[in-house]
């Protein structure tokens, strides 16, 4: 049996997900009764993993106004794009002083999952884009530093969907993949370059208009008891 923690975790996993996904956007109520409703689970579990959501900063709450996806402002989104500038650099800096084969072969095989979810056209896609640059800071050898790039990077997705345009995610796969090659062969010059381009397209993208709301209850349906 289900205990409330797993069940909240699993609450949380599949909001952070729609999250990450960009299918909730900034701003979005998040009725804790319907969440409730939508999971089959107790109003204190779905409370538990919105307190969750809302430490890493994916979410808002207020008194007396329940929670919400957090509204990340211009001025907080340069920058969470300056922070992660230097944050990745810094990555960047470490896997090119050592980088083992398995760190190569984990991050090709996370490309490969981008490429079938984008074939798919799959809102995976999405979230595998923003995990592939964890995954990268997981192989520099830092928890703190995985966790710093973890952060900026859902930070980013909160921004693209506030404010991003469409983008054609087949560029930054590709971008993946050369940046993997710089890798493989410690070339410090030429990561730092791929990685500077790559995340300056993603800020250029990201201030275009805000997008409309959606059905908050269409959307929760789609994550009830999926996983990944």
């Amino acid at each position: 049996m289900a205990t409330a923690s797993s069940r909240s975790d699993a609450i949380y996993d599949s909001l952070r997900r729609a999250i990450l996904e960009q299918a909730m956007k900034p701003g979005m109520k998040l009725p804790e009764d319907l969440i409730a409703d939508t999971f089959g689970v107790s109003r204190t579990s779905a409370r538990n993993a919105l307190l969750k959501l809302a430490s890493d900063g994916l979410v808002d709450m207020k008194p007396n106004r329940g929670a919400s996806i957090a509204m990340p402002t211009l001025e907080e989104a340069h920058d969470v794009f300056a922070l992660r500038r230097m944050l990745e650099r810094e990555v960047i800096e470490r896997l090119c002083r050592r980088m083992s084969k398995d760190a190569i072969d984990a991050l090709m095989s996370l490309v490969r999952e981008e490429e079938r979810a984008l074939k798919a056209s799959s809102p995976r896609s999405i979230r595998l884009a923003g995990e592939f640059h964890t995954l990268l800071a997981e192989q520099a050898g830092s928890p703190l530093l995985a966790d710093f790039v973890n952060a900026t990077v859902a930070r980013t997705s909160l921004i693209l969907a506030r404010y991003g345009r469409p983008h054609s995610a087949e560029c930054g796969i590709d971008e993946h993949v050369q940046l993997i090659e710089a890798l493989k062969k410690q070339d410090r010059t030429r990561a730092m370059e791929i990685m500077d381009r790559h995340l300056h397209a993603v800020e250029d993208r990201a201030y275009a208009e805000e997008a409309p709301q959606a059905d908050i209850s269409a959307i929760l349906s789609r994550y009830v008891g999926t996983k990944d």
